[in-house]
């Protein structure tokens, strides 16, 4: 079996696609491409939900703005943390 760290997400997309035009098997593929099948069905997975979310979103990108929005609220929330600790420190 081929290390998963060593096959790019390049080539993790290309599998997907592959197995989803593809009329072989899932078993012969993997074994093709040195990878076991319970790591191909948890990559198929995400990718297979992260294309969802695009559709749910209907590509307009909220769910990202939403996310840059939760992002900048946390990162005030370090901020002042960070400051109060080098406050406590200095007491």
């Amino acid at each position: 079996m081929a290390k998963v760290s060593s096959i790019s997400m390049e080539e993790r997309v290309g599998l997907i696609l592959e197995s989803l035009r593809s009329e072989g098997s899932i078993a012969d593929l993997c074994r093709k491409h040195g990878i076991s099948q319970t790591t191909f069905y948890k990559w198929r997975d995400k990718f297979l939900e992260a294309g969802k979310e695009g559709l749910v979103h209907n590509g307009t990108g909220s769910a990202s703005n939403t996310e840059k929005g939760r992002i900048e609220e946390l990162e005030r929330v370090i901020g002042r943390q960070t400051i109060e600790i080098q406050i406590l420190k200095k007491t």
